[in-house]
């Protein structure tokens, strides 16, 4: 049993938590609670770490010991934990790894492409809708937030085992990826032309988010092939990213089913 906060995997998982840099130089990530760990996929769990009072459930553990584990002191396993109110169980995983053929597989592939997106609630919501809306996979820049952050990880609710990411230099360079896939790719722009939901996205498509604030770069605006906007009333000028993104998501669902 873990006892100390001096002990070096202690040190190492706050380092998990709190470092993307040591995220990348490892290629770990931390996953807590019940649900994060039982979703794992097996060939991604590198070690558990369960507190003291949590041990104590026999039918947890007969999963947690089929992975190397740890027991740790309720108190220490405070201190390793990135939330208020800890669950009991870290994961810990190995990164996965993702290639364009990956993400651009099958009929018809459906694609968000991220372009320096910053807020950790936002990218995971938009992995966890877009499993939800069938989308096959997430483009992000390299600017955008690290999408091991632990607070993407419990944003996705487990998505992030089965939505495919690539982390890619820019949007300009990415289009002519997408282009050469037969892919059209459309930008969510206050000067849009027509409605999101006067086009067709039937055959191959990407839709452009950018960052919270400043929304897309000129250079990414002018890459896509088309602009296209979400109707507003009252006074706002745009939406939340994660509400944007979901609203392009399932219109493109919706007229996939039909």
């Amino acid at each position: 049993m873990i006892t100390s906060l001096n002990n070096g995997q202690v040190k190492n998982i706050i380092q998990l938590n709190q470092k993307t840099k040591a995220r990348k130089e490892q290629g770990l990530f931390v996953a807590e609670g019940r649900k994060m760990f039982r979703e794992a996929p097996t060939d991604w769990v590198h070690k558990v770490y369960v507190s003291e009072f949590l041990s104590e459930d026999k039918e947890l553990m007969e999963r947690v010991m089929e992975f190397p584990c740890e027991i740790v002191t309720d108190s220490v396993f405070r201190q390793m934990s990135d939330t208020q109110t800890p669950q009991g169980i870290l994961t810990v995983l190995k990164k996965p790894s993702y290639s364009m053929a990956d993400i651009l597989k099958g009929e018809n592939p459906l694609v968000m492409v991220l372009e320096d997106l910053q807020d950790p609630g936002n990218a995971g919501t938009i992995l966890r809708t877009g499993e939800g809306a069938g989308v096959s996979g997430i483009f992000l820049t390299r600017t955008c937030v690290d999408i091991t952050n632990p607070k993407v990880i419990r944003s996705t609710m487990g998505s992030v085992y089965r939505m495919p990411f690539l982390y890619v230099e820019d949007v300009v360079s990415l289009k002519m990826k997408l282009k050469e896939a037969g892919i059209r790719s459309y930008a969510a722009h206050l000067k849009g032309k027509n409605f999101y939901d006067g086009e067709s996205y039937r055959g191959g498509t990407a839709f452009f988010i950018g960052n919270e604030g400043k929304g897309l770069t000129e250079q990414a605006a002018s890459a896509a092939d088309c602009l296209i906007r979400i109707p507003m009333c009252g006074q706002v000028e745009s939406l939340n990213a994660a509400m944007a993104a979901g609203i392009l998501m399932y219109e493109a669902s919706r007229q996939r089913r039909g």
